[in-house]
């Protein structure tokens, strides 16, 4: 399940690492098995440049459209946990812990949200002072495989400038992610709501410098046999290249693949965007039909370069079968049109 890595890839930083560009991020993408909401990224961006003071996502969608929106910052949480080992990532209103390296993480958030839909957030018309109180408590269990991006310094030295670019928009250092099962309770609205869902779990410790980002489609979800995809891409450069890997997950084996039909983004809707996608591997074409729901957007972004960012959910179907999972796109302004 590790992808090669050691135990200690899947724990924590146990301090302030002396490069102050280094930072360690964990994040997951959450979603009620039958679509009644989602968690489009909740996660921590540990950076050691604000080490004790984290910035923190809280993304929260619901069926219809509302969303709740917690991202702030907090104050950092102890690494360590009830064994000593440092497990836990944590600020503020939200903690992430590793229980047993690359096989089960808990997740739990307790704070205070903006409430109102994802039209208001398009239009740029959310009110910040109407706030709900709400939380998470969740278990999640990995099915696949850590899928691994390692870019050590060394390898990256060796690129040419372009590909170098690209790399560091992954992070020079090393990330992965592998989709799970869940089983947790949502509270709302003074409500507690029990779920099982599905979702994928980000976790990096890399330099991330993003000053050549120029956008990006990535796409994951697991379903219900055990099937599952995933892959990151980033638009083509002038001469036509494109970091673009992924993989197909059948029958236990790990198939490397690129994607050859992406769905950039081109519409800023709340939902029903087609975002079907084409993955071509040693299994031949791989084809997923894909519907946005359960979105959250953040639009008109001068401080990410004018580009606009989807982060969602999408109803994907394959052969038949249908699961929910997770959708994040971000395309310059001047390429996207609202409606």
């Amino acid at each position: 399940m590790s992808g090669g890595l050691s135990p200690g890839h899947d724990l924590v930083f146990p301090a302030c690492p002396d490069n102050p560009d280094m930072r360690e991020s964990t994040s997951i993408w959450l979603y009620e098995e039958s679509g009644a909401f989602g968690f489009p990224r909740v996660g921590i961006e540990a950076e050691a440049s604000s080490w004790d003071d984290r910035r923190v996502q809280g993304n929260f969608a619901m069926a219809g459209g509302r969303v709740l929106n917690a991202a702030c910052t907090g104050a950092a949480h102890s690494p360590l946990g009830p064994d000593g080992r440092p497990t836990i990532l944590g600020a503020g209103p939200l903690a992430l812990r590793c229980i047993t390296p690359f096989r089960k993480w808990r997740v739990s958030f307790a704070g205070t949200a903006i409430d109102g839909t994802v039209d208001q957030q398009i239009a740029g018309t959310l009110d910040p002072d109407k706030r709900t109180a709400v939380g998470l408590d969740v278990d999640l269990h990995m099915v696949t495989p850590a899928w691994v991006q390692d870019i050590p310094v060394e390898k990256v030295a060796r690129m040419s400038a372009a590909d170098a670019i690209e790399a560091a928009n992954m992070g020079i250092g090393w990330r992965f992610e592998h989709l799970f099962r869940a089983r947790g309770v949502f509270h709302v609205d003074g409500r507690s709501r029990e779920f099982k869902g599905v979702g994928l779990r980000v976790k990096r410790q890399s330099i991330r410098p993003l000053g050549g980002f120029r956008g990006h489609c990535w796409q994951s979800a697991v379903f219900p046999d055990g099937r599952a995809f995933g892959y990151i891409t980033y638009p083509p450069r002038e001469d036509g290249t494109a970091y673009n890997e992924g993989y197909v997950f059948q029958d236990g084996t790990m198939y490397p693949a690129r994607a050859t039909r992406i769905p950039w983004l081109r519409r800023i809707v709340g939902e029903g965007d087609d975002v079907s996608l084409e993955l071509e591997s040693d299994l031949g074409i791989t084809r997923i039909e894909g519907v946005t729901a359960l979105s959250t957007f953040r639009v008109g972004n001068p401080d990410i370069g004018g580009l606009n960012l989807q982060q969602g959910g999408a109803r994907y179907t394959w052969d038949g079968q249908t699961a929910y999972g997770m959708i994040e796109r971000s395309s310059h302004e001047s390429l996207t049109t609202i409606g």
